[in-house]
Order: structure tokens, then sequence, then C-alpha cells
């Protein structure tokens, strides 16, 4: 039986077999075509590398001018064929040679020319217009339009180094005027957050919030007075100029020189009766604020004098000490839950308890009755990144749990004598 050829193809050769030899004629006319597009490529880049050189030397016409390659940047084959040191870019042969496998490329410009001017600069800024967008008190606003003068014709728009001096400026603006002196004088810093708007800055209440929030957190103070008989007794507190007493509940007298006083008539029980305000109260609150320039969060708690660990395991620790420390179930976990809040908002916690002596630097306290056993226990405390709990690896829970906080603070059995006088002061500050 004979078959037609267009009805298969069984006596005739492999389509794959024929396909070998089509696919090399094909692989060849692709690679003549890639390289033809990667030549035109490198003409193209020539081009724009002459005329780019020439833009920036601007050879006059009589000028020697071209472009050459050091022989250690151009490629091996090219550095084989010449001799000298360079390869001097005189024609299109001489280009696709030297680049020929070469990833990155050196050009030197070769000229007599001499060299582009540097640009002239810009004129000094010795005036200038000035706003001020003022506000006197809540509601009451002002605009004081003048003009900026330089006294010596000095630039005020960059320094001697050319630096520019333009941006948004966070600081102290004081005007004055008295008898014949009028001046504005402005001390600041330039502020990186370009999204805060000057709107955001002219707002009163804004800035009140603003500057609660640079304030010191304040230290706050309990004090108790047990006494083993109804009696009298003045307390004075003496504060250190570097600290300001706040607030005191109930109100105590200032007398002067950094002194604070209460009259009171103590009860056995624990009551106070405070004349001044004719209120009977169990404690004396009272709150300092220290100094901005002394708070050093890093100086007051570091791994040399206080102790760190994740809050989870801080307020459980923090129970375990105050136990040692003498106080009572009931006033331990009142300071607690009044401080709880405080506590969790920091991932980490550093902590230490300050001695009797640094206290007394700080407020001294003073009783009229003698003798007076005193135990005052100061907590300080900040919250620390994860990364600064690191630098804690020898000062953790563990360190915390073996360390004396009794002869700290200079605690005594007296504390628990009833026969005695005692005056037991709590304060806890958190440092910001």
């Amino acid at each position: 039986m004979l078959l037609s050829p267009a009805s298969t193809s069984a006596s005739l050769p492999s389509q794959s077999f024929w396909g070998k030899f089509k696919g090399k004629k094909s692989d060849k006319d692709s690679e003549y075509r890639d390289k033809q597009s990667q030549m035109a490529l490198a003409r193209q880049l020539r081009v724009e590398l002459e005329a780019v050189a020439r833009d920036w030397a601007k050879p006059p016409p009589d000028a020697v001018f071209c472009l050459r390659i050091p022989t250690e940047f151009a490629s091996l084959h090219a550095s084989r064929l010449v001799s000298g040191p360079y390869i001097y870019l005189t024609g299109e042969d001489s280009y696709q040679i030297a680049i020929m496998g070469v990833q990155g490329l050196r050009v030197e410009i070769v000229s007599d020319a001499p060299p582009p001017p540097d640009e002239p600069p810009p004129p000094p800024v010795t005036e200038m217009p000035a706003t001020f967008n003022l506000e006197l008190c809540p509601g009451q606003q002002i605009a004081l339009e003048t003009t900026v003068a330089s006294a010596d014709d000095v630039d005020m728009a960059r320094m001697e180094d050319g630096t520019v001096v333009d941006g948004m400026f966070w600081g102290k603006l004081s005007i004055v005027h008295t008898d014949s002196t009028h001046s504005v004088d402005f001390t600041g810093t330039r502020m990186n957050n370009p999204d805060i708007t000057p709107e955001f800055m002219f707002d009163s209440k804004v800035m009140g919030k603003l500057a609660s929030v640079s304030r010191p957190s304040p230290a706050k103070c309990h004090l108790i007075i047990l006494a083993p008989a109804q009696q009298y007794c003045d307390v004075i507190l003496t504060v250190n100029p570097l600290w300001n007493l706040s607030m005191t509940w109930p109100t105590a007298e200032n007398v002067g020189d950094h002194k604070h006083k209460y009259f009171l008539r103590v009860h056995p029980g624990g009551a106070l009766e405070h004349f001044e305000t004719e209120m009977v109260v169990t404690s004396l609150y009272y709150e300092a604020v220290p100094d901005p320039a002394m708070v050093d969060p890093n100086d007051f708690i570091a791994p040399r004098n206080g102790f760190a660990m994740p809050f989870r395991d801080f307020v459980s620790h923090l129970m375990v000490v105050l136990d040692q420390l003498g106080m009572s179930l009931h006033a331990r976990t009142n300071f607690i839950n009044n401080n709880l809040h405080a506590f969790s908002a920091h991932r980490n916690i550093a902590y230490r308890f300050l001695s009797p002596t640094r206290i007394a630097n700080a407020i001294d306290i003073s009783v009229t009755a003698d003798p007076c056993v005193f135990t005052r226990l100061f907590l300080i405390f900040r919250g620390i990144s994860d990364d600064d709990l690191g630098l804690f690896a020898g000062a953790g829970e563990k360190e915390a749990n073996s360390h004396n906080w009794r002869e700290t603070v200079g605690w005594s059995e007296n504390s628990k004598d009833t026969s005695m006088f005692r005056v037991l002061e709590t304060s806890i500050w958190e440092i910001t």
C-alpha cells in the first residue's frame, strides 16, 4: 500500500532532527543582532561621554582636547596591544577595543584649555523683611512687621563655611521695652521635623501642654507619724534650693528660708490634727519638683547603683522588698496600687532606693519630739527599652533579690517599737 506524503510523516525523519539545524542558525542570528545593538549602544555612550566632557571643560576651538583611558582600567585584550600607559579614544574602534568585556571604566580628559571658572558666590543678604505673629494672651494676637538689617554688612543668609541659615526654629523670643531700652532677642534651635507647622506652635493650649511635658515629674511623698501617746509637735520640711515644694496637703505654712511647717496634734492610732486647716488626716502629703538641669535619668539610675527587670517581674519583686523594709501588708498594698498605673506604662523598669543622706540633701525633716525614729523609703524608677535592659545584665532581678536594701535605707528594728515616736515616709519619683 502506498501512503500519501500529506497523510503521514512516519516515513520521514523526525522534526526534532531538522530543528537542530534551524535552531543553530537562529541562535547565530540572535547573537549577531545582540552584538549589533550593543555596539550601537556603546557608540551612543561614547558620543554622550564626549559631549559631557566638552561641556564641562569648554575648550576653545584651537585647544587640544581628547579622551584617554588608563590601560589598567581597559580590557585585557587592549592592554596587551598598547605599550603605553594610556589608550587614546581617537575613534570608534579604539573605544570598542578599550571597553570590550569591561564593567567599569575610567575616562580622563586631556586638554590645554583653562579649568572652568567657579560659579560666583551669591550676593550677601544684608537686609530682609521679618514678621512676628505673637499671642499676648489667649484670644489676643498681634503681628509685628519689620525689617532685619545687618549691622556690619555681614551676610545673614550664610555662615563663613557656606552653611545656609534657614528653616524653622524653636526657642525663646524676648522683647524688652524699659525706659530708653527697646530690643528684640531670639535664642533657639533649628527643628528637624518639617511636619510641625507654625499654626501648631501658635496656640496657647498647645504651648501649655508642651511646657508641662518638658517639666520633670514630681516626687510624691507620704509622711506618717506614729506616737506612743497623744502629744503636740512641729514638723518642718527644709527643701534644697534645687528643689521646689509644689504641693502640700494639708497646706503647710511657709516660714521662709526654704522651710515649710506643720503644727500637729498626734494621736497613738496615727491620726494627725492639723490646726491651721482644721483637718484630721492619717498622713501628710507633699510633692517636690527638681530643677530640670539636674535631672539626668542615666546618672540617677545606672547598672552601678540600681537594678532593672521586666514590668511583669517588678511588681512582685517590689512587694517582697517592701516587706523586708518593714512595711505592713496594708501599707505596701496601697503603695503598689497607688503607683501601678505609672509602673505599667513601661515594658521594663530600672529602680533603686536612695540612702537617708541623699534624701536629706533634697528634703530634710525635723520634728519637735525626742527621741524619734526615722524611716525614709524613697523609690526612684524609670522605664527603659529592651536594648537598655541588656546594659543591666549584671544587675537584674536575681542580683536585686540578694541586695541588702535595709542597709541602704538605714532601716532599724526600732521602727517596729510601739513605745517610740516614729516617722515613716514613703516617697516615689519617676525620672523622665
